[in-house]
Order: C-alpha cells, then sequence, then structure tokens
C-alpha cells in the first residue's frame, strides 16, 4: 500500500470517528425509523403494482385457457356432426391459442416470481421496523443512563479539579437550608391562625390567673406590702 491510500485511510478512520462522536443515538434512530417508513412506502406502491402485473398476467393465462377448453369442445362437436373439416379449424384456433398462451404463461410465471420477491421484501421491511419500534425505547433509555453517566463523570473530575467547586457545592446547600427555613416559615405564616377566644377560653377555665393573684398576695403579706 502506498503512502498516498494509507494517508487517505487515516483521514477516512479520523472523519468517521469524528461523525460517530456527533451521531447521537437516541435522534438517529428516530431518522432511521423515518427513513424505513419511507423505505416501506416506496415498497409498498412497488409491490402493489408487482401484484397487480401478476393479477393481470394470470387472468390473461386464465381466460386463454377457457378460449382452448372452447374451441376444443367446438371441435368436439363438429366431429360429432361430422364436419371434421370445421373440426380443423377449431383444432387450428386452438393450437394458435396455446402457442400464445405458452407466452402468456411464461409471463406469468416471471411475474408471480416478481410478486413472490416483492412480498417477501415487504414483510422482512415490515418486520424490520416492528424490531426496530420495539428497541427503540430500549436504545433511548440506554442513551439517557450513559449521558447521565457521563455527566456524573465529568462533575467527579471537575471536584476533583477544582476546590472551588466544593465552594460552590457549599453556598448552594447553604441557599438551599434558607430556601428550606423561609419555605417553613411562610408555611407557618400560612397556617390556620390561633382562635383567641379559645386561648382566653382555656385560661379562665384553668384558673390559673387566680392562682397568680394568691401567690401575689401571699408575696406581699411576707413583704409587709
Amino acid at each position: 500500500m502506498g503512502i498516498l491510500a494509507r494517508f487517505n485511510d487515516i483521514i477516512k478512520a479520523n472523519i468517521n470517528a469524528v461523525i460517530d462522536k456527533m451521531e447521537d443515538p437516541a435522534k438517529m434512530i428516530d431518522q432511521y425509523l423515518l427513513n424505513m417508513m419511507d423505505d416501506l412506502a416506496e415498497v409498498k406502491k412497488e409491490t402493489a403494482g408487482v401484484i397487480a402485473e401478476e393479477k393481470r398476467t394470470k387472468r390473461l393465462v386464465d381466460e386463454n385457457l377457457a378460449e382452448v377448453k372452447h374451441y376444443e369442445e367446438l371441435a368436439k362437436k363438429a366431429l360429432l356432426a361430422n364436419n371434421e373439416g370445421d373440426a380443423r379449424v377449431f383444432i387450428e384456433k386452438k393450437k394458435k391459442l396455446e402457442s400464445y398462451g405458452a407466452g402468456l404463461n411464461t409471463a406469468y410465471v416471471s411475474a408471480h416470481e416478481n410478486a413472490e420477491k416483492m412480498r417477501q421484501l415487504h414483510d422482512k421491511l415490515t418486520q424490520d421496523i416492528e424490531d426496530l419500534n420495539s428497541r427503540r425505547e430500549m436504545i433511548k433509555a440506554k442513551v439517557a443512563v450513559a449521558k447521565t453517566q457521563e455527566t456524573i463523570n465529568d462533575l467527579s473530575a471537575t471536584t476533583k479539579r477544582t476546590q472551588g467547586a466544593m465552594d460552590a457545592f457549599s453556598r448552594m446547600e447553604n441557599k438551599a437550608n434558607k430556601m428550606l427555613d423561609e419555605a417553613n416559615a411562610m408555611a407557618e405564616l400560612n397556617s390556620k391562625p390561633i382562635d383567641e377566644a379559645n386561648a382566653l377560653e382555656e385560661k379562665y377555665m384553668s384558673g390559673s390567673s387566680t392562682m397568680v393573684d394568691d401567690e401575689i398576695d401571699k408575696l406581699k403579706k411576707e413583704l409587709g406590702l
């Protein structure tokens, strides 16, 4: 291999590597599916045309066989009527139809083979699309997991390389704590207000006020007030 050929191989390898990095499997699988659906639509159209030709040729073959049978029956009737000349005319017509029918039959065989090939192609493409659809979400899930892992790897590497990232995480943690405290405080403020009447009712029902007054009077007596 010459040096130019080796150089071209290196260039192609590098280009393919770049393309592989640029391709997003999740997006590419959707594009592949769209392309295959377009192909399937084209194959269906072509298959329908080929099958129609198969049916048309088969109809001609059947019609030819019917005509051959018809003239054969006419020849028999002519012979039974002792009209051998008429029978010969009918047989000659039958022979011409048989000769024409041989060509028709050859055409039908080819049309049938082509139709079978198109049916197989259509069925194969349909099955491939069904398989791709069933694997589609699985592939996308794997891509999502891979991307998440890549993000984790990048964050881990960044954390190891820079102490500043740790400070940033701490600030975000403090900010989150502040947000949580503010949210809790807001929740308390938004909670149902205390029923003051019920609070006062509990106060007077407990007799705590009388006990305080009694204790005050006791202390005043001890102090000579």
